[in-house]
């Protein structure tokens, strides 16, 4: 390989490398945001949620209202704001429920003979069968709508994917040499498992979470859009599309600036999720 090459092949590495810090950065930035909007909105939007004013209903955006006003006059930056504590509250919810579930499923079918196994597999390919959103609108369905029912649902219906991979990360951790060793050594299973083999699913495990939330939010968001979670006036993102949707052809901003904070956080937790891994994989 020629010096121009090698130059060449660095530069490009480099160039790659500055791409990544740029994105990490830019990234960080709207975490923080979405943090510090969630935990005290105040701080960046003073106003209050709910407060309507008729005469200024409609109104486009403007340095007075600069995501716009809706149809009751209320504020849509100071609602997009507060907004994102209940998105984000539902969003980590859910993952919880979900990774928390496929966690036990996927532990007790990678540690269990081959019965246990086979019956667990069976139950994720069935629940597999339908479409994850599909199984939170048969959830609401039964149980009724509202943010509870929502949460729960999102988390439900993510958990047998959770599982499987889980499941997958556990018998091949399962199989290493250090595993085996301890074995050997005559360790009690309870101390392998929480000594050895959970420590080393940990960073799968936290990559899981940080992209599935964003997964979580945009179900969330939908089932609130379809009138199964958060209902009106209530400061949801999804809610307020749902409310938006009457007037997209007048008052765009009601449902572009929801959608895109929606969009904005998925993309957040994505990006937050996959640096986490490439961090954790070159350690």
């Amino acid at each position: 390989m020629s010096e121009l090459e090698i130059r060449a092949g660095s530069q490009r590495v480099t160039g790659r490398d500055r791409r990544l810090r740029a994105n990490d950065v830019v990234t960080g930035l709207l975490a923080v945001f979405l943090l510090v909007a969630a935990l005290s909105p105040h701080l960046v939007a003073p106003g209050d949620p709910l407060a309507i004013d008729p005469l200024n209903a409609f109104r486009p955006p403007a340095w007075a209202h600069v995501f716009g006003t809706d149809e009751s006059g209320r504020d849509l930056y100071t609602r997009v704001v507060h907004g994102t504590g209940n998105s984000l509250t539902i969003g980590l919810a859910a993952t919880a429920i979900g990774l928390g579930l496929g966690t036990v499923l996927g532990t007790i079918a990678g540690l269990s003979g081959r019965l246990v196994d086979f019956t667990v597999n069976r139950l994720l390919e069935v629940l597999f069968a339908f479409p994850g959103l599909l199984l939170a609108l048969v959830f609401i369905l039964v149980f009724g709508p509202g943010v509870a029912s929502a949460t729960i649902a999102v988390g439900l219906s993510t958990a047998p994917g959770y599982a499987r991979i889980i499941r997958s990360q556990i018998i091949t951790v399962r199989s290493s040499a250090f595993i085996e060793a301890a074995v050997v050594q005559g360790l009690s299973q309870r101390r392998i498992l929480t000594r050895h083999l959970l420590p080393n699913i940990l960073t799968p495990l936290l990559v899981l979470g940080t992209l599935g939330i964003g997964q979580a939010i945009v179900w969330a968001a939908t089932l609130s859009y379809l009138g199964l979670g958060a209902q009106p006036p209530a400061a949801e993102w999804g809610a307020m599309l749902s409310a938006g949707r009457t007037y997209i052809t007048s008052a765009w901003w009601m449902s572009f600036f929801p959608g895109l904070f929606i969009v904005l956080t998925a993309v957040t937790a994505t990006v937050l999720g996959r640096s986490i891994e490439r961090r954790m994989r070159h350690a």
